[in-house]
């Protein structure tokens, strides 16, 4: 998922009533959050495909990220605190005569500061908090189309849930409204209790929403299996993947042989259209072949779930588009091989 829910899941979850589970309880929800994403950078320094959704996401990273930023947290919060002690705490006109309250290092402050730091952080509060933050990132993540390698480094199968759309606007608005009412209740001094509620109910809400999108998505793919069965055409695999902010409508791919057909799923009445039209994989063209045991090729294979290929023949090259069929035939997933003319 996007970055937005990433961050609005941990901040739901801080006015839940986490965030009182210690100093700094809600930072590190919503670091932990989003720290899988630090492969990111693999976006400016080549290879993404390749390490994307990988290595930070699998079950090596739900073990060590954690304990990374327990380590983080709590260093932090040494030195801020150690800081804020240090610091002249008298009135200005104190300062100005030299009395200010300098506490020595070590001395407790005796008030919290502006900023959060008085007490200390609890270890093992921040520990289970960055466990449960971590662990909803590679969850949302699986919820989508693009997938997630869950078991790396061990194996690099990928998982999907076909759940979410990457980017999906009623789980913003309705994350976005329980934190904000949760935060404005707390700030007017509500009970726990009532300021909690409204960030609870949201998450709540999340995952009814979350479980009605898989299992009318397994439905969906139950019906397509059985109208294709039914033609005499079984599909070798279906995908019936969510679209942007309607939750009634799915895009469905199915492959077919050599092919791949189109198609839409509607649940307001339920019905399934598919197209008459079979886009080819094209794998039986030698240069596609050719393309797909190169570097690039097979960095975009290993990441590509309906692959396709396209091979345009210049007078001094081949040139062999590798895309993927899940967004569109005209989609930006695609990458581009090269091959010396015969």
């Amino acid at each position: 998922m996007d970055n937005i829910t990433h961050t609005l899941v941990g901040a739901a979850l801080g006015q839940a009533g986490l965030k009182r589970r210690t100093p700094l309880a809600l930072t590190t929800l919503l670091i932990g959050a989003n720290l899988p994403d630090v492969d990111g950078i693999t976006y400016w320094t080549g290879g993404a495909l390749g390490f994307r959704r990988g290595w930070t996401h699998g079950v090596l990273a739900l073990l060590l990220l954690p304990l990374a930023l327990t380590g983080l947290v709590l260093a932090g919060d040494r030195l801020l605190r150690r800081a804020r002690r240090r610091r002249p705490t008298g009135t200005p006109e104190g300062l100005a005569r030299g009395d200010a309250d300098v506490r020595a290092p070590g001395a407790p402050s005796g008030r919290r500061d502006d900023a959060g730091w008085g007490a200390p952080a609890v270890p093992r509060a921040i520990l289970l908090l960055a466990f449960l933050s971590v662990l909803t990132h590679p969850l949302l993540d699986w919820c989508n189309t693009y997938g997630v390698r869950l078991l790396m480094p061990f194996s690099g199968r990928w998982f999907y849930g076909d759940t979410w759309f990457i980017m999906d606007p009623w789980v913003w608005l309705v994350l976005a409204l329980g934190v904000w009412l949760s935060a404005r209740r707390g700030a007017r001094g509500r009970p726990a209790a009532q300021a909690d509620r409204p960030a609870r109910w949201a998450l709540v809400l999340v995952v009814a929403y979350g479980a009605f999108m898989l299992a009318t998505g397994a439905a969906g793919r139950r019906s397509v299996s059985a109208a294709r069965a039914a033609q005499g055409s079984p599909p070798a695999d279906i995908m019936v993947a969510p679209v942007f902010g309607n939750p009634f409508v799915r895009d469905v791919l199915v492959r077919e042989g050599a092919g791949y057909r189109a198609g839409v799923l509607h649940l307001l009445p339920w019905r399934v259209e598919l197209s008459g039209d079979v886009l080819p994989i094209g794998l039986d063209e030698p240069a596609a072949r050719a393309a797909a045991s190169t570097p690039a090729g097979r960095e975009f294979l290993g990441w590509a779930r309906y692959p396709f290929f396209r091979v345009r023949r210049m007078p001094a090259a081949t040139i062999v588009t590798i895309a993927d069929a899940r967004y569109g035939a005209g989609s930006w997933a695609r990458t581009t091989v090269v091959l010396p003319a015969p």
